[in-house]
């Protein structure tokens, strides 16, 4: 048996040798490793160019005076589908942030509620809730610019916060959270048994 493993490691360290070493040759033999790396530089391109649609949207938002300098842009089958900025002051609405209007956007104009096959492009590192929007609506991919401590430096520490990082160093929770106890508790809980039927997710 050992041998047998020993056998195979050998194969597997020969293959990938052999793999990461094909160099372009006058036959037109392509080196694998740079097709690889040619694959990353497309992909690079194309993130560059859908992220900065998401920079020009940040700007857009402040200039319009709609909101912070935050954009987002959602792509489906290399299209955008929906280019938003943060919309906070313009709909006096503290949920309307730019990927949260993107993806209310793109639902919209899909017609569909999960984005599956859809990338969201960021200008700024999302928030908790931007976050927890992107992960409701099954967005397969996330492409994001500035980190949050470059919102953070310019005011926005209450803004984005860092709970998926769990330090709570920016932002200190100023909510209290009870659950209800008793009687109520129970009936609470009973809304989803009694609407089951009624009721079927997606």
């Amino acid at each position: 048996m050992f041998h047998l493993l020993h056998c195979v490691y050998l194969c597997f360290f020969f293959l990938f040798f052999f793999i990461t070493s094909v160099v372009e040759t006058k036959d037109g033999t392509v080196s694998v490793a740079a097709a690889f790396a040619g694959h990353q530089e497309a992909v690079q391109d194309r993130d560059h160019k859908f992220l900065r649609k998401a920079v020009e949207e940040a700007y857009k938002g402040v200039d319009c005076k709609d909101g912070g300098p935050f954009g987002a842009v959602i792509v489906h089958n290399d299209e955008i589908v929906a280019s938003c900025h943060n919309m906070v002051l313009c709909n006096t609405d503290p949920t309307a942030h730019a990927e949260v209007t993107a993806i209310r956007e793109a639902c919209k104009k899909l017609k569909q509620i999960e984005l599956a096959d859809c990338e969201i492009y960021a200008s700024c590192e999302p928030c908790p809730m931007c976050f927890g929007a992107i992960h409701l609506s099954r967005i397969k991919r996330l492409v994001y610019g500035a980190k949050a401590e470059a919102a953070i430096a310019i005011g926005f520490d209450d803004f984005i916060a860092d709970a998926l990082r769990g330090t709570g160093f920016y932002q200190k929770a100023t909510l209290e959270i009870k659950r209800a106890d008793g009687n109520e508790a129970i009936i609470a809980e009973e809304v989803f048994e009694k609407t089951k039927e009624k009721f079927q997710m997606y």
